[in-house]
């Protein structure tokens, strides 16, 4: 069974999963997340966004497949580039951290260890772009998968808390302990993986 982790690109957009690929909550306001639902464009505005994110920042997710199959994802970004951050309780994010929007496995493909595989790429992603940690959002009282991860999920894969609330804390992992980790557990992982694809490098237009 082969697994291979690879960037998130315009060509790949379709491959995540529905509803997650037209879902703007966390890429525009409120206000101009629901107008595009009701005009009928949340995947525009999703496609629009990830290229303005890839051109200005870079690489903002991954994709994980099983035999070619796409069976989850991440997303993530500087809170500059998401809106919707600002109208938590336990905002802002920290400015030496990116934020992690939205992450998924599909069922069938959970309880592998692709979530936390996803995250720890995440990890090695942005401790060579120069950031200390990644961020994010939980719930507190999610029991379904939806644009807000479960504090429970993000509390499994090392993240800890560092602004409690009662429904929507803060939590943060630490790129360099989620890599210390990795590093010990490299060989396997890689034989799970195989070969991360090397991103394509961006070119000023």
């Amino acid at each position: 069974m082969g697994r291979r982790l690879v960037p998130l690109t315009l060509d790949s957009l379709a491959d995540l999963p529905l509803p997650c690929r037209g879902c703007v909550f966390w890429e525009l306001d409120a206000v101009s997340g629901e107008a595009a639902i009701k005009d009928g464009r949340p995947e525009l505005e999703k496609e629009s966004w990830i290229s303005g994110v890839l051109l200005e920042w870079g690489s903002c997710g991954r994709i994980a497949y099983v035999d070619d199959v796409p069976v989850g994802f991440v997303l993530y970004a500087p809170p500059a580039y998401v809106p919707r951050s600002l109208a938590f309780p336990t905002s802002p994010i920290s400015p030496d951290a990116v934020q992690l929007m939205t992450s998924r496995v599909l069922p069938g493909y959970q309880g592998q260890g692709i979530g936390r595989t996803l995250v720890q790429t995440v990890a090695k992603d942005l401790v060579r772009r120069g950031f200390k940690a990644i961020e994010a959002f939980g719930d507190a009282k999610a029991e379904d998968a939806h644009c807000v991860l479960p504090a429970d999920h993000l509390l499994a894969v090392g993240f800890k808390t560092v602004r409690p609330h009662h429904r929507y804390p803060r939590l943060r992992l630490e790129v360099r302990s989620a890599l210390s980790w990795k590093g010990e557990m490299e060989v396997a992982l890689e034989r799970l993986l195989g070969a991360v694809q090397k991103e394509p490098s961006l070119r000023p237009l």
